[in-house]
């Protein structure tokens, strides 16, 4: 099984590394090795619960410039602390209106220490960007119900099996060349979905009064209206970049009018050349009945069909590219899988 990486420096733990030019028996130290922007290694691997040995052939290649502002710019030291109260309430904005409060809290990206503790606690790696302390909230404030969403538990929403688990673009015609090596990879690798299509429709208290099934849609005539905007924000809480195969976003809008107030949290997902999704959940706020409507839509649609559909609209190349990239232009194009709709009312 070779495989082929690219970075300025080879740390590898449990591993010998040999130089390439070196004879077999020139075994250089880690520490020895010598660090130039372009260095060739071969590693070799002893896994356990594989038979037989695996040689991994790797090529380390990365910007030296780039590589420094990548530390820079992430957190290494495991004992950052979490974010004091104070900062978590001089991030936050509310807005009363009616009988309900709207709450939005914006953080930088997560230090180590958050990272680190969501991993655990949830069981999968995290995506490459996590906001862990963000969230969008509403209140009722006569009964103290709400309902909000955060990163921690939209992660916990994706799935930690290999039911749903997606291949990239290459994978098939990489296993036909390794049937007899990627069977025990499986066995190794802890599988869970890796595109964080998470199925996340917000956290109400369990003790709260609940969302039930209801037919009242929410009333799309009355959010088209040119009301006033009273209050309006939008919430980044993860983003992957799928190892460079993709896109997975998942973020929240809100925004709130005298009357009534919509907030949308949107997961899209693009896996190159392989498929496209759109998950949104929509909360409906009356102001004036304190009803509450949440609606979950699922859309999905493979990568092939939807370019075909924006070639035929006449775009040209570059606004194809474009296009892939934005879930407003890309929704109509995908055909709706799922859908419900519940419902609460609330009293004082």
């Amino acid at each position: 099984m070779n495989i082929e990486l690219t970075s300025s420096k080879v740390d590898v733990m449990n591993a010998r590394l040999i130089d390439k030019a070196a004879t077999p028996s020139g075994v250089v130290p880690v520490a020895a090795a010598p660090h130039y922007p372009t260095t060739s290694y071969s590693l070799q691997l002893e896994l356990s619960n594989l038979q037989p040995l695996f040689s991994i052939l790797v090529l380390l290649q990365r910007d030296t410039s780039s590589h420094s502002k990548m530390q820079q710019n992430h957190i290494t030291n495991p004992n950052e602390p979490f974010p004091k109260p104070q900062a978590l309430a001089s991030a936050t904005t509310t807005h009363s209106q009616g009988r309900f409060r709207i709450s939005t809290r914006k953080l930088p990206i997560s230090k180590a220490g958050t990272i680190d503790a969501l991993t655990e606690q949830i069981g999968i790696p995290m995506p490459e960007m996590i906001f862990g302390e963000n969230l969008v909230g509403i209140e009722h404030i006569p009964s103290g119900w709400s309902l909000n969403f955060n990163t921690p538990d939209a992660l916990d929403a994706v799935d930690k099996t290999d039911r749903h688990m997606l291949k990239v673009a290459y994978a098939r015609d990489w296993e036909s060349t390794r049937e007899g090596t990627t069977q025990g990879i499986k066995e190794v690798v802890k599988p869970y979905d890796w595109s964080y299509s998470t199925t996340y429709t917000g956290s109400v208290d369990p003790s709260a009064k609940q969302f039930a099934p209801a037919e009242n849609m929410i009333p799309i005539e009355l959010l088209k209206r040119r009301d006033p905007i009273l209050f309006f924000d939008e919430v980044m809480l993860f983003e992957s970049e799928l190892d460079d195969n993709g896109i997975s976003i998942f973020s929240a809008k809100v925004r709130v009018h005298e009357k009534r107030m919509l907030l949308l949290c949107r997961l899209f997902m693009r896996l190159d050349n392989v498929i496209l999704r759109i998950r949104d959940t929509r909360v409906y706020v009356d102001f004036e009945t304190d009803e509450v409507i949440r609606e979950y839509s699922a859309q999905e649609e493979t990568y092939e069909n939807v370019k075909r559909k924006l070639q035929m609209s006449g775009r040209l190349p570059d606004e194809i590219t474009i296009a892939l990239r934005d879930p407003n232009i890309l929704a109509p194009l995908l055909p709706l899988v799922e859908h419900r709709a519940e419902a609460t009312k609330l009293g004082a």
